[in-house]
């Protein structure tokens, strides 16, 4: 397999230069027919990536070899440390299907926190986006959708228009930019045996990944973008007039799922990748080439499932250990918490109580819901703190630039996270 794996890779990277770069002229005509509204360093993405092969759709691809071999691939992962907790065929090449947009969203991210980007800004649509293959919204050509709708219907529906309107966006006007951004990114990331050719994740024989290589891209997610991990909560969403709903079930069955993708095509098979948080501590499941959506649920939730089980029974005391009932706690000591800042959805809250764990290694990561002129919020804190911690903890958010507060030893008055369900 290893010898096949290098094969591939060698094989790929010499089509993809066989078949050259976008011509400069290209280049321009596509910023001119969209306007020059992304960051201007896209056009040196042209000489470090090449451009993707052609590929006749209609051409028989054949099967049961390379990412198509038998069996599925799984890997699941401990967010705040990339620790590797259990893996089966986690290095075998797999069409990455729709789990492709998660690329897509990592690069908006990182506009919309740079400020390239805002959620209102307004994504034209071309003719290339328009006639994509279903399943999409039907967006019309030279119509436009705000980057809010553009994620919102990627991470429900996975609307391939949206997506590949949104990486032309990225892109200068072209998918085949953004695809060769989304390639440099994985690299970046150290996703090694990954390439994207374009953003929706329609087949590509050209285009693969590991499931390896998909769990560091969900963990950079959760990691570096907490606060847009709410759009992956999202079970349904208005637009324009009509309810678009969310297809991924474990939102549904998995107590504690936060997201975050569902991926199918008829080679790729059912792909799915799962974050989910138990009392802080966040896991990343990632499932590929199963071969029914109900596999790839229990295969899921049993992942899952022994990964949080795992974290309990290590610090369970050993068989027939005689254990002496716990002193009282000082509340002096370790009562203390940092208040991390007020949040409009739970999920927010979490995300950033999460964040600030592991940040900092110590506390727990608590959520506390508050009512405010009618309003329900949530308080993101970090607690179990002694007053030192919590001071530093506060000092180095403070450092940068997060408002931060330190709460004194009260009635324990917080709810631990994941206790209360959904995402507000």
């Amino acid at each position: 397999m290893m010898k096949w794996r290098k094969g591939f890779v060698r094989f790929v990277g010499m089509a993809a230069l066989a078949a050259g770069l976008a011509s400069p002229a290209d280049a321009h005509n596509s910023r001119h027919r969209t306007g020059a509204h992304v960051n201007h360093a896209v056009t040196h993405y042209n000489t470090l990536v090449p451009a993707t092969p052609a590929y006749d759709y209609n051409q028989p691809v054949s099967a049961g070899f390379g990412p198509t071999a038998p069996g599925a691939s799984t890997i699941l992962i401990d967010a705040a440390s990339g620790q590797v907790m259990s893996a089966t065929g986690a290095d075998i090449p797999r069409y990455p299907a729709s789990l492709t947009k998660l690329m897509v969203l990592d690069l908006t991210f990182q506009a919309l926190r740079d400020g390239r980007l805002t959620l209102d800004t307004q994504i034209p649509v071309s003719y290339h986006a328009a006639a994509v293959e279903p399943v999409k919204l039907g967006l019309a050509p030279g119509s436009t959708i705000a980057v809010r709708d553009a994620i919102l219907a990627m991470a429900t529906m996975s609307a391939n228009d949206a997506a590949t309107a949104l990486g032309e966006y990225l892109g200068g006007g072209s998918e085949v930019r953004c695809a060769q951004m989304m390639t440099l990114r994985a690299h970046a990331l150290g996703m090694a045996q990954t390439q994207f050719y374009n953003a929706s994740g329609l087949p590509n024989p050209y285009q693969v990944t590991t499931a390896r290589d998909l769990s560091i891209l969900a963990r950079d997610i959760v990691v570096a973008f907490p606060a847009d991990q709410s759009f992956f909560e999202v079970q349904s969403f208005n637009f324009r007039g009509r309810i678009v709903f969310s297809n991924n079930q474990m939102l549904r069955i998995y107590p504690g799922a936060t997201g975050m993708k569902t991926g199918y095509t008829i080679l790729a098979r059912h792909n799915l990748i799962t974050s989910a948080v138990r009392n802080g501590r966040v896991l990343i499941g990632v499932a590929l080439h199963e071969p029914s959506w109900g596999t790839t649920y229990a295969q899921m939730t049993a992942m899952l499932d022994a990964g949080f089980g795992y974290h309990l029974a290590a610090v369970a005391p050993a068989p027939q250990q005689v254990v002496m009932p716990a002193a009282p706690r000082p509340a002096v000591q370790l009562a203390w918490a940092a208040q991390l800042g007020t949040y409009n959805r739970m999920a927010i809250a979490r995300s950033e109580a999460a964040s600030v764990r592991a940040m900092r290694g110590v506390g727990t990561a608590r959520v506390a819901k508050v009512q405010h002129h009618g309003r329900v919020l949530w308080n993101a804190q970090l607690a179990d703190l002694s007053f030192g911690a919590a001071h530093a903890t506060c000092s180095v958010l403070a450092a940068r630039g997060h408002a931060c507060s330190i709460i004194g030893p009260v009635a324990d008055h917080v709810a631990l996270l994941g206790a209360a369900g959904g995402g507000g």
